[in-house]
């Protein structure tokens, strides 16, 4: 039943719908899996994405739906509330309807932006653990791209302390790693600005190399692009050891391979190819899975809960993020070449608010009041706006128009293989 979303906060509805989401075991009947493709954690669940996608690999995909948006305004907008609507609404048509959404990370959500759960009744549950890690997922992504950089400098301690002949004899090859070339850096799943820049081992000989260093936000790892992007384990093992994390001295790219440390990283990330379910409200089946930025990286949800998600809905939603110029750009160009899915529509979000922030109207802060110009009516300044929406309108149009030609290099890219197997388009 809808709350009173003009009387009750986001946490008050979260609070109350919760009292009766579905078990695991009750989501196991409702979407009719077997025992061990539902991995219960507490209160929600993973679903094994292998076992399900064997399983049933030969039945029909459903339909695709992609929803877009325009430029957001620093306060988001409003695409997973959109999102979580479609799912909500095609569910009260008996609709046999699910989604997938991206992991929030901690920086934004602990730095006033907001859960990116959605809101009022068009709202994901449970709320709080949804915005504070959930399974792991992140946890783990965090010490799979640590791990790396703790092999890094390790290994630059021990090529500073021991000439080749001890290398040797510890099974080491001195790759020659160019101090001021290393390209990745640490991770930490907040907006940490006094961890940005940092000089690391300082000490003796014996702890660590002493570097510059830096600090990113979990999202923007190379890793929470891959996951999004990965069709499956082998796919994902196979990529991680292609991460770049330095060059040499001649300019030669230094990667987790030449560190020995790909195979534990996938260790590290085995759990998390298998997305997280939770639920709207309404009690509606949607996943949680990968988190990349849009504006630095991918900005999707993972292509593996797509394909499961088509294999197990008749209508699968998923959401692209930033505005139709970034997240659907990438969701077209890049999301939809890897994976082989074709979207069957695409919603655009727009709001009066950002239309209004385009066309010139006051800067938006989060943690702020709105200024008086987007709580009145003003139709000079959403005048201005409207270029904007037409702009993303025309971006997601000239992709539908090269559907056709797309989905030929798709059938070809899999029925066509080299004469090692790969696939080629």
């Amino acid at each position: 039943m809808p709350y009173d979303a003009t009387r009750m906060a986001d946490w008050q509805i979260a609070e109350e719908a919760e009292k009766f989401m579905p078990t695991p075991d009750q989501w196991r009947d409702r979407l009719c899996l077997e025992k061990d493709e539902v991995i219960p954690y507490g209160k929600v669940c993973k679903l094994d994405f292998l076992k399900i996608i064997n399983r049933l690999k030969n039945r029909q995909d459903g339909k695709y739906i992609e929803v877009t948006a325009i430029t957001p305004t620093p306060l988001g907008e409003g695409k997973t509330t959109t999102t979580v609507g479609l799912l909500e609404g095609l569910g009260k048509r008996r609709k046999n309807v699910g989604g997938c959404v991206r992991q929030p990370s901690g920086g934004p959500t602990m730095n006033i932006k907001g859960t990116a759960a959605g809101g009022g009744n068009a709202l994901l549950i449970p709320m709080t653990e949804f915005s504070m890690g959930l399974t792991g997922d992140i946890n783990d992504l965090m010490n799979a791209h640590n791990l790396a950089m703790v092999a890094l400098n390790s290994r630059m301690q021990h090529e500073a302390n021991y000439d080749d002949a001890e290398l040797a004899r510890r099974n080491l090859r001195r790759l020659n790693i160019d101090p001021k070339r290393v390209e990745m850096g640490w991770i930490i799943d907040f907006c940490a600005q006094g961890l940005r820049n940092i000089v690391m081992g300082i000490g003796g000989k014996m702890d660590g190399f002493m570097m510059s260093s830096k600090f990113s936000i979990a999202g923007s790892s190379e890793i929470m692009a891959i996951l999004a992007i990965v069709r499956d384990l082998k796919d994902l093992r196979e990529r991680l050891g292609n991460i770049i994390v330095a060059y040499d001295k001649k300019g030669n790219p230094v990667t987790t391979s030449d560190l020995e440390v790909a195979g534990a990283m996938c260790a590290w990330m085995s759990n998390t190819i298998n997305p997280t379910l939770i639920s709207t409200v309404e009690y509606q089946p949607c996943m949680v899975h990968a988190g990349p930025f849009a504006n630095i990286a991918v900005g999707q949800s993972s292509i593996i809960a797509d394909r499961i998600g088509l294999k197990m809905f008749d209508y699968h939603v998923t959401e692209s993020g930033f505005g139709a110029d970034i997240g659907f750009e990438k969701f077209w160009n890049v999301k939809c070449r890897l994976s082989g899915l074709i979207p069957n529509v695409s919603v655009v979000t727009a709001t009066i608010r950002a239309l209004k922030m385009h066309g010139g109207g006051p800067r938006v802060v989060p943690g702020r009041p709105l200024a008086e110009e987007y709580r009145q009516e003003n139709l000079k300044l959403l005048e201005k706006g409207i270029p904007n929406l037409l702009h993303h309108i025309a971006t997601v149009k000239k992709a539908g128009s090269q559907a056709g030609s797309l989905h030929q290099c798709f059938r070809h890219r899999y029925e066509r293989r080299d004469c090692h197997g790969a696939p080629v388009c």
